[in-house]
């Protein structure tokens, strides 16, 4: 079964969507398999990743924010704006797509685990993540 979820974004930061996959996971009847995620852009990413302390999310973005700054004088790629190649460089270096297993009817994360979209552009997006759960 594969399904496609829309994950809406306002601007750079981690979005939760843990609760809709575990939905998906709970309609497709699987009890035991894979729940395979991709990410239908080149400017976001997807990460699994502490849902407890927003601080840990902040920190992060933070953190990619300073390894990968906007303005470089390097990049060439600029027709979108300062965010774009930034956004598809932190895309390169992070997940696009995930595997997460699935056991009795339920996503195997851990007690903190969370699955989340990561913006690296600034404006609101739309953005896409096909689910294939088997």
């Amino acid at each position: 079964m594969v399904q496609i979820l829309t994950v809406n974004t306002r601007g750079q930061g981690l979005y939760e969507f843990t609760s809709e996959l575990r939905q998906l996971v709970r309609q497709s009847g699987i009890d035991e398999g894979l729940c395979t995620l991709l990410i239908q852009h080149t400017s976001a990413s997807l990460t699994i990743q502490e849902n407890a302390d927003p601080s840990a999310q902040h920190d992060l973005e933070n953190w990619l924010n300073r390894l990968v700054p906007e303005g470089d004088p390097l990049y060439t790629h600029v027709f979108e704006g300062r965010d774009d190649m930034p956004a598809h460089i932190k895309a390169a270096l992070t997940s696009t797509s995930l595997s997460v297993p699935v056991l009795d009817g339920q996503l195997l994360l851990g007690t903190w685990q969370g699955v989340f979209c990561w913006e690296h552009r600034h404006g609101r997006q739309s953005r896409k993540v096909a689910v294939h759960i088997g």
